[in-house]
């Protein structure tokens, strides 16, 4: 029985992925992760780290992250609770979508995810109260090969939803966009 809806989005390799929640008298189930499922979209590594973050504040600000690599990953990100919108920027040097974003809203109700391949910045905004997430990526962190987009840079133009009440200043020290930024390489 398949148990995950892939979607494609404008950018290509990044998909939404809605999950089939059967509910019966007990309560709910659905399946977080399946291998064989979203590797037809791309996903073919095991997953190294499970990440949960828990922002309490609505229109709190995370990101624009992402690795270089050869630590450069796939996210799975699901909202388990509140809402979030949820911002990937294509950083692939060469890709006809290069520095193109693209943003769903993702709500811990619907079973909604986002699957962000390697090669792509991510953030989100949260759009309510009491948010946590999950994230399932396919190479484990380094800070030696981390990298950062600022979140408000006009050359990528975000279109976050709401007023930001809160981001870190490291965060808003990532810099803007300049001629020799080169993408990122896979």
């Amino acid at each position: 029985m398949k148990r995950l809806n892939i979607t494609a989005t404008p950018l290509d390799g990044v998909v939404r992925v809605d999950r089939a929640i059967g509910r019966d008298t007990r309560g709910a189930f659905a399946r977080l992760f399946c291998a064989e499922e979203l590797a037809a979209c791309g996903w073919t590594d095991p997953i190294a780290q499970v990440n949960h973050s828990a922002t309490p504040r609505r229109g709190s600000l995370r990101g624009m992250h992402f690795q270089y690599a050869p630590y450069a990953e796939a996210k799975l990100v699901t909202c388990i609770r509140g809402v979030i919108f949820d911002v990937a920027v294509d950083l692939r040097k060469g890709s006809s979508t290069y520095l193109h974003w693209h943003g769903e809203i993702l709500g811990g109700a619907d079973g909604g995810a986002m699957l962000i391949p390697p090669g792509f910045a991510h953030g989100f905004q949260t759009l309510s109260d009491d948010v946590e997430l999950i994230y399932c990526h396919s190479r484990p962190y380094a800070a030696s090969t981390e990298g950062g987009l600022h979140p408000f840079d006009p050359a990528i133009g975000i279109g976050w939803p709401e007023p930001v009440s809160e981001i870190s200043d490291r965060d808003l020290d990532h810099p803007a966009l300049t001629g020799d930024f080169q993408g990122v390489i896979l």
